[in-house]
């Protein structure tokens, strides 16, 4: 994998990390022979430990779930290590996700892998913004700056308009994500915008997503 030339710094690219008869197979293995949440909009399937949403660490809860066959040649290692977590998304049209960094502590670094549609990825420090096209069977690595210090994100909407001013149309488009659990539990990192270790040291407890929605009920009476 190489760097990309661009900011932030720390994200890694290999364009055909599989072949298209390769993906069409796993898109089909999606489409068919999966079975889904009943839900719209994206959606996530998970193997290994269970992302937990409403911690975003691992669910302790939820035994080890062995990585199906599909899932065995597209496993990247670091180090000689497997992922301990990994998530396939299936992302419908104008289906996005908030921007926002995996959290730190249970986490160490992550790849993404892209099937499907091209989409859009935008990444973001303060006023800074840096858009990233996500291509079919490309594999990402995101460390340093890319993993710690940016949020990354997909806007909803159905269009992503190129530099060159073209306007392409989203279509059905799949991700898997792969996680490292952080063997120590605590990032070094620093950054207390960003970071749940740096926030626990300073006693900011983190606003999980999920505490803020049961907030809005509350005080909403609804």
């Amino acid at each position: 994998m190489q760097e990309l030339p661009i900011e932030p710094s720390g994200i890694f690219w290999q364009d055909n990390f599989i072949t298209p008869e390769h993906e069409q197979e796993l898109i089909d293995t999606f489409r068919n022979k999966l079975q889904w949440p009943d839900r719209t909009g994206r959606t996530s399937l998970h193997f290994g430990y269970t992302f937990d949403y409403k911690t975003f660490g691992v669910d302790p809860d939820i035994p080890f779930k062995p990585f199906p066959d599909w899932l065995q040649p597209l496993i990247p290692t670091t180090e000689g290590r497997p992922p301990e977590q990994v998530c396939l998304q299936y992302y419908p049209p104008g289906a996005g996700i908030p921007p926002h960094v995996d959290t730190h502590s249970p986490y160490d670094q992550l790849y993404a892998l892209s099937l499907g549609a091209p989409v859009m990825m935008q990444f973001q420090r303060g006023e800074q913004r840096v858009d990233v096209d996500l291509t079919p069977r490309s594999m990402m690595q995101m460390s340093g700056d890319s993993r710690l210090h940016w949020t990354h994100g997909i806007k909803k909407r159905k269009t992503d308009t190129l530099p060159d001013g073209t306007v392409r149309r989203r279509e059905d488009r799949w991700s898997i994500t792969y996680r490292w659990v952080r063997e120590s539990g605590v990032c070094d990192c620093g950054d207390e915008k960003l970071c749940d270790t740096a926030q626990a040291k300073l006693g900011i407890e983190k606003g999980y997503r999920w505490k803020e929605q049961q907030a809005e009920v509350t005080e909403s009476g609804t």
